[in-house]
């Protein structure tokens, strides 16, 4: 069984002793369910395992962990500090380092749990606000109180314990206007705390969440608030994090920079419904299934497949294909750019200014990294980008040119759909730069149009040629040796031409057939959630595509998603709305 690593991200409880003004989860969502925090964990670890996916981090997040009972908080420490001893060899033998249980915390109750700290070596990740006098505008109990004394105090009870322990702060506009304050407060927490903030993040806010008392910085503020920090740390003691952990969110080794987040990043909640990450959690958009009620291999598709589609919202931005920083940055974090309605990362400008310092430097292939990141993530857009690979390799539409057997496979002018009286011109999935969405119902009248001479084209006995109408679903699944991810197949269908003869038609040129039944008919198995796909070609064409594929690996490369005229749609109907 192939192994598959994954960081996963626990959310015991949504519980939360603290009332920041800007936060934007609910903590009531903690009482929908009965399960334990313990055994949910337990649950899905396991069957993560079964299915050969391996946890190599358990992280725990919340709500705020803290306020678990001592019982409850011991037991899913003591699990997680077994759990690294029982698999390490595993763990290390997917090139990762064990680790001890960690925690996300504002800090305010760690002195509940000191003991369980102390024995398994808990390591913490501490919140606060900088500039530190707005810690205490912010950051308050739900009473209003101020919180920053009594964190500061507990963080005493860490001072001679050899547990990792580090702090963070998000920075807004309002912190950036207090740049000066928040350089003397690191110094203030380098020389009066156990933190050495050489271990010390820095996150850019977006406002998204803030519930309008805090704005995001513009990306020239956020370089020269970097640049302030490089101007005051450089050549300190300091040096090493600011040449470091303080911008890491920003750099290739986070979250953020994977081409693809769904496939290695989960959050699990208590009630064992799974999302993205703390960004994504409780957003539909982000959310992957529940462990009790989904299998692996669901949660893992939706994953792909719900990334897959969050960059594809917001398609591909052309500064990104000139960038030579691309291998590194990858466009960013789905989620950001979604709540944005921007197709580049909200730092991009910042990221740059990195990459220089840290002698990462511009990928001068960098056609290559474009088109192979194009082919996995935005593979619509690959018109756009016609790549000549170095070692010869010709695009798609140079094939086309060169072989007229394959016009009609592709021609934008075959096929034309009709619904409820719309009509919607069909063109090739891979060569179309844009994706169009149509919805259809139970009572949808829907008519296809073939060319009546599309039956004629590589047809030796065009009377035994058909029109080939394929079905696909939203939702994925595996196939193939090769394991590919691909929509799931619904049905085939074929209807020769000596029936679409039969037809009348009401478009000059053109065969008409009624193909309304068949949504009736494949209506329930189709996705509820994602888009589903139908696909026209002619029985003879799809038959020169697979043998063009079979005897030209360069065409086999570039048309290996299905070629043929498409539409996507969201079907409509009782089965799904009740």
């Amino acid at each position: 069984m192939d192994i598959k690593y994954i960081h996963l991200l626990y959310v015991p409880t949504m519980a939360c002793n603290m009332g920041c003004k800007y936060c934007y989860l609910d903590d009531t969502s903690d009482i929908k369910t009965d399960k334990k925090a313990i055994d949910t964990l337990k649950y899905a670890v396991e069957k993560f395992k079964k299915s050969g996916v391996i946890p190599f981090n358990i992280s725990l997040h919340g709500g705020e962990v803290t306020t678990l009972s001592k019982k409850d908080f011991y037991e899913i420490i003591k699990y997680i500090n077994d759990y690294y001893k029982d698999n390490k060899k595993i763990i290390t033998d997917g090139g990762f380092k064990i680790g001890s249980p960690h925690i996300k915390t504002n800090l305010y109750n760690i002195d509940k749990h000191i003991d369980t700290i102390k024995e398994f070596n808990v390591s913490i990740s501490g919140s606060l606000d900088l500039p530190l006098s707005l810690h205490d505008e912010y950051r308050v109990t739900k009473n209003g109180e101020k919180t920053l004394d009594k964190i500061l105090s507990n963080l005493k009870l860490l001072e001679n314990l050899p547990n990792h322990k580090k702090v963070s702060a998000t920075i807004f506009k309002e912190h950036y206007d207090k740049k000066e304050e928040i350089i003397s407060d690191i110094w203030y927490l380098h020389k009066n705390t156990c933190l050495d903030m050489n271990d010390f993040n820095f996150m850019i806010g977006f406002d998204y969440n803030s519930l309008g008392l805090l704005h995001h910085m513009s990306e020239e503020e956020q370089v020269d608030f970097y640049n302030c920090m490089k101007k005051e740390f450089t050549n300190t003691e300091l040096d090493e994090g600011v040449k470091g952990p303080f911008f890491d969110e920003f750099g290739p080794g986070y979250c953020t920079n994977c081409t693809n987040c769904g496939e290695k990043f989960f959050l699990l909640e208590k009630n064992g419904d799974i999302y993205s990450c703390v960004r994504g959690q409780k957003n539909k958009d982000y959310y992957y299934g529940n462990i009790y009620n989904n299998t692996v291999e669901e949660i893992l598709d939706n994953a792909s497949r719900m990334i897959f589609t969050a960059h594809n919202n917001v398609g591909f931005n052309e500064d990104c294909k000139k960038c030579k920083y691309l291998y590194l940055c990858k466009t960013g974090c789905p989620y950001v750019k979604n709540i944005y309605k921007s197709n580049k990362s909200y730092t991009c400008l910042l990221q740059q200014e990195m990459y220089k310092d840290r002698n990462l430097l511009p990928d001068e292939n960098n056609d290559y990294n474009v088109y192979n990141y194009l082919k996995e993530m935005h593979p619509y857009e690959l018109i756009n980008y016609e790549y000549e690979y170095d070692d010869g390799y010709p695009s798609l539409v140079s094939m086309i040119e060169k072989d007229p057997k394959l016009k009609y496979i592709y021609d934008s002018d075959s096929f034309i759909l009709s619904v409820d009286g719309e009509l919607y011109k069909l063109s090739s999935q891979v060569l179309k730069n844009y994706r169009e969405f149509i919805y259809i119902t139970k009572e949808s009248k829907v008519f296809i149009y073939v060319k009546d001479n599309v039956l004629d084209e590589v047809s030796d006995y065009p009377i035994n040629n058909a029109l080939y109408i394929q079905m696909l679903s939203g939702d994925c699944v595996v196939y193939g040796d090769e394991g590919r991810l691909k929509q799931k197949h619904i049905m085939n269908q074929m209807i020769y031409k000596s029936v679409l003869m039969e037809n009348d038609s009401d478009m000059d040129g053109y065969y008409c057939l009624d193909i309304s039944n068949i949504f009736k008919e494949y209506g329930k198995y189709l996705s509820k959630e994602f888009a589903n796909n139908l696909f026209f070609t002619t029985t003879d064409l799809r038959d020169y595509h697979y043998t063009k594929q079979k005897n030209n690996a360069y065409y086999h490369m570039r048309a290996i998603n299905l070629p043929f005229q498409n539409i996507e749609f969201y079907f409509i109907g009782d089965d799904f709305n009740g």
